[in-house]
């Protein structure tokens, strides 16, 4: 027996097998098919940008897990993207700049993160998506959240919840306080992590207003349905944080008629992309799934760095957390295997390839089983390798057998049936 060679993956990045392999294909598809049927065109951005170039659309935080060395060809330092969103926006803004607006578009890609390796994190994210470049509206960003439903709909989640946020919100409450950057860092992240109780705290000696104080300990208990948005005017008095309850307002009247609403939950203390984000913001959780499997929002300012403002708003799903949060669904919806192994003992093999390209010209997926051995072998590597049927050409030529993988049981097949499409699986 050979030595085995060790071949041990960089942490943080994975092979998919064909099983796993077949469900990413049928999340890739299906999806694309939601963003085919809004009116969404496929791009295929670069898997390398030049560094200086791709750190105008990113934040300090993806900038430094951003991988990057020397490019041999040119001397200049070169990238692998940790995100889609801001190559989109490069895209759009230098490459169609001339096209009208609105641009609808969408993709599917990998890119790369440095991560902590003690945190155990994927360094490898697939990321399926769309943005829609050029509309500001309400409506705009309720179609991103209507999009995100259906998406998960079509992949056959049925228990999972939509949290929607408002980072002008946030702002119109948290911009104008009296702490300095320590302080302010410490509210933030007592917001986020809904600590009252430590949020009391650190406002216990601090140079809040009254009002001020009313509205930061307001935040953390803003979750919930719609009637949030009612006990959240009654506490936040500022002119921008209720004008960020009137766009929620505006998105939640659209989802009503799109018929996703009792997907909807409203978090109102929800501080992720404070620090990217112009406006609504939300992620996609499935039931006993703890991570987010999709996230989005509005990032008006992002086109802008490379010379061509425009509102935008866009989502993507991560379709590793997809896949592992609904392995056991896509048992029964993704194909696993090939429709039909091919055995012939026979020593003529050509009236096998034959029918083999009949078959394939009827749609079906079928292997010839090349290697010469028993029908037994064949049987079984045709249930070890996933395949649905092994259909066997008998010796005498008058017709054939067709065996099914999952239960053994066998039945009679004509060449005549197969020859006039009869034939069905």
């Amino acid at each position: 027996m050979p030595n085995t060679i060790e071949t041990r993956l960089p942490t943080g990045v994975k092979d998919f097998l064909p099983v796993k392999a077949a469900k990413l294909d049928y999340l890739q598809l299906s999806l694309r098919s939601i963003y085919h049927a809004w009116g969404f065109r496929p791009v295929v951005p670069a898997v390398l940008e030049d560094l200086a170039v791709l750190e105008l659309g990113l934040g300090t935080d993806l900038r430094e897990k951003t991988f990057r060395f020397d490019d041999r060809q040119t001397g200049r330092l070169v990238a692998f993207p940790p995100d889609i969103t801001p190559q989109i926006a490069r895209i759009a803004a230098t490459r169609m700049r001339e096209m009208p607006l609105p641009f609808r578009l969408c993709y599917n890609g990998r890119v790369l993160r440095h991560t902590e390796q003690r945190l155990g994190k994927d360094r490898e994210i697939f990321q399926s998506g769309v943005e829609l470049i050029g509309l500001s509206s309400a409506e705009a960003d309720a179609e991103m959240i209507a999009m995100a439903v259906k998406c998960l709909q079509a992949v056959g989640a049925t228990e999972f919840t939509i949290d929607i946020g408002q980072v002008e919100f946030l702002r119109g409450i948290l911009n104008d306080l009296p702490l300095d950057a320590t302080q302010a860092r410490a509210v933030r992240k007592a917001i986020a992590a809904k600590d009252t109780s430590g949020l009391q705290q650190l406002l216990k000696d601090s140079p809040v207003t009254d009002q001020q104080r009313a509205e930061l300990l307001a935040l953390p208990r803003l979750y919930g349905g719609r009637e949030i948005l009612a006990q959240a005017r009654q506490v936040i008095t500022n002119q921008a944080s209720q004008k960020a309850l009137d766009n929620l307002e505006k998105i939640l009247e659209v989802l009503t008629v799109y018929g996703v609403e009792e997907h909807i939950t409203l978090d109102l203390g929800e501080m992720r992309g404070f620090d990217y984000h112009s406006g609504l913001v939300f992620q996609g959780f499935l039931s006993g799934f703890g991570r987010a499997v999709c996230s989005g929002g509005r990032y008006d300012g992002l086109t802008g760095r490379y010379g061509f403002p425009a509102p935008a708003t866009g989502f993507a799903f991560n379709l590793y957390n997809l896949l592992f949060a609904l392995d056991r669904t896509l048992d029964e919806r993704a194909e696993e295997g090939s429709d039909i192994l091919l055995f012939s003992s026979v020593q003529d093999k050509a009236p096998a390839q034959r029918l083999a390209v009949t078959l394939r010209n009827q749609g079906y997926s079928v292997a010839r089983d090349i290697i010469e051995r028993d029908q037994a072998a064949s049987l079984d590597y045709a249930r070890r390798m996933h395949y649905r049927y092994l259909l066997v050409l008998n010796a005498s030529k008058e017709g054939l057998t067709l065996i099914q993988i999952s239960d053994g049981n066998e039945s009679s097949v004509t060449h005549a049936a197969i020859e006039s499409g009869q034939f069905k699986i």
